[in-house]
């Protein structure tokens, strides 16, 4: 096959990706299976490496594939996960010592790991949220079905749980928020700002992006039924990973 475009066709490298795109989503290419090299591209089509670069880089960038250094690239099939804004941090969730992912996961495997408890003094933005200068900071990487999907950080402030099960890595049935609520402080009223952007070197590294994989942050602020602002937490997610799902009222 010529690499000269023809009139009203797309490039050749998007015809080659549209094609290895179509036998991944039929399920002819299943996930964890290698993609066809550049070499045995550049041999079926007749088109140099940079061109069969290309074709697997439409791929990479679109989240269905992944490259492993040394070994090649392989498909990377997830479902996303369905993050409901409302439900996941209803206090019938929490309340009944049930964790809030339970509700995104919905009986697919999660860990939580590379987990830090740590009192900190507060960055001057948390500090100005939280109105405190000191922090409990709680850090997290979530994995579901062995892939890492977000990156968590929980900051609360000290004065008011100091001494609680939220500055120990296991915090008991319910989580963080079943803890306030036994100090009188259950979140009743969350706020949460969305955006999205590249992510940094370490970002990439803790969430194995691909690159050219944005992420999703999201910085959520939990206050008690008086306005007290109990916690914030800054997540980062891998935006191929999450469908965002918020209900509205007319």
């Amino acid at each position: 096959m010529s690499e000269s475009p023809v009139p009203h066709e797309p490039p050749i490298y998007r015809r080659i990706a549209d094609g290895l795109r179509a036998r991944i989503l039929a399920g002819e290419l299943r996930d964890g299976d290698r993609l066809p090299g550049e070499n045995a591209l550049m041999a079926e089509y007749a088109i140099a490496r940079a061109t069969a670069r290309q074709a697997l880089a439409v791929l990479i960038n679109e989240g269905l594939a992944v490259p492993r250094r040394g070994s090649g690239v392989y498909v990377r099939l997830f479902k996303p996960i369905r993050r409901h804004g409302s439900r996941r941090l209803s206090r019938e969730q929490w309340g009944q010592g049930r964790a809030i992912w339970d509700a995104d996961t919905r009986g697919r495997p999660f860990t939580v790991d590379a987990l830090e408890v740590v009192l900190e003094r507060a960055t001057e933005d948390v500090a100005v949220v939280l109105e405190s200068g000191e922090v409990w900071v709680r850090r997290r990487r979530y994995s579901v079905d062995g892939r890492p999907v977000q990156l968590a950080t929980s900051s609360f402030p000290a004065r008011l749980v100091e001494g609680s099960a939220i500055t120990l890595p296991d915090t008991g049935p319910g989580g963080v928020y079943a803890r306030l609520g036994d100090l009188g402080l259950a979140p009743a009223h969350f706020t949460e700002e969305v955006r999205a952007r590249m992510p940094g070197p370490r970002e990439s590294r803790l969430l194995d992006l691909p690159a050219g994989t944005p992420v999703i942050v999201i910085a959520r602020t939990a206050y008690t039924s008086g306005g007290l602002p109990v916690e914030l937490n800054e997540m980062v997610l891998d935006s191929a990973a999450y469908v965002l799902q918020y209900d509205f009222d007319a």
